[in-house]
């Protein structure tokens, strides 16, 4: 997990799948763990969303002996996004510290209130407070501007997705990281805080869960297609797209279909998978 002096960001895939987890024999490829994508800018740790694919990266921290140090940002608490904390190793250990944000709730709600409501009866046997790591909950507002850590900038905005999810534009040293996932994109033109966040990005993760016949009988859900990521990766002149949020029913052979079929219409495209590692 080390980085270069070359290196600006550097992430890795731990959970690709949307709505929820599907492991077995047919997605052993791109695999069956929900969102959780683990970022380093330099030395600094991010993690974006907490869905199951934030248990085998506590597994691997724990693994190399270091002491975490992170911020994990949520794009909304909806439980694909968040059922891997309860599951997180490092949180029941006293030597590590993680702040927790999200800006999507309700001004009634802070993200401390709605993780507590997740990990209590009759829902989950244990609550927050079985935590021993330092545990920081922040919430923000959508649009604000982020700096986690030295010279770490995170644009915020809110995205179309039912209860709202937050999109975040990552800056570290000149390299820019797009992170919109759980959004419907207009049939109309691209604009607002979804096109301003993905604008030049080097690297732009984006929603494309649906097919163009399946998205048809569920406008509405909060999610797009590749075919959506393509009309915003080129009207934000994105470097490259990446597929991410992967309905749980499109098996490995599936998704080479689609990743073959997007790559023709924008070359370069990518399909994320887990434990794929990007450099920027």
């Amino acid at each position: 997990m080390g980085v270069t002096f070359a290196m600006a960001i550097r992430l890795k895939f731990w959970g690709v799948r949307g709505s929820i987890a599907c492991p077995g024999p047919d997605t052993l490829r791109y695999g069956g763990n929900t969102p959780c994508v683990e970022v380093r800018c330099g030395e600094h740790v991010l993690i974006l969303d907490g869905g199951t694919g934030l248990r085998p990266l506590g597994d691997a921290i724990l693994k190399t002996g270091a002491k975490l140090d992170a911020d994990l940002f949520l794009t909304h608490c909806h439980l694909d996004h968040v059922s891997g904390l309860p599951f997180f190793a490092p949180l029941f250990m006293n030597n590590h510290h993680l702040r927790i944000w999200a800006g999507n709730l309700p001004a009634d709600v802070s993200v401390k209130k709605a993780l507590r409501t997740m990990m209590s009866p009759p829902l989950f046997p244990i609550d927050v407070e079985s935590f021993k790591a330092a545990i920081e909950y922040l919430d923000f507002h959508p649009g604000d501007t982020l700096e986690p850590r030295p010279g770490v900038i995170l644009r915020t905005g809110m995205l179309n997705h039912p209860g709202g999810a937050i999109g975040y534009r990552i800056e570290y040293q000149g390299k820019v990281l797009a992170y919109l996932t759980d959004t419907e994109l207009p049939q109309e033109a691209v604009n607002g805080a979804t096109l301003a966040l993905a604008r030049d990005a080097d690297f732009l993760i984006f929603d494309c869960t649906y097919t163009d016949s399946e998205i048809a009988s569920r406008r509405g859900w909060g999610h797009s297609t590749w075919k959506d990521g393509v009309r915003l990766a080129d009207a934000a002149q994105a470097k490259t797209l990446c597929m991410f949020h992967h309905d749980p029913s499109h098996d490995d052979a599936f998704m080479d279909g689609l990743g073959g079929e997007a790559a023709a219409v924008r070359p370069g495209t990518i399909v994320a998978r887990e434990g794929l590692t990007v450099e920027l």
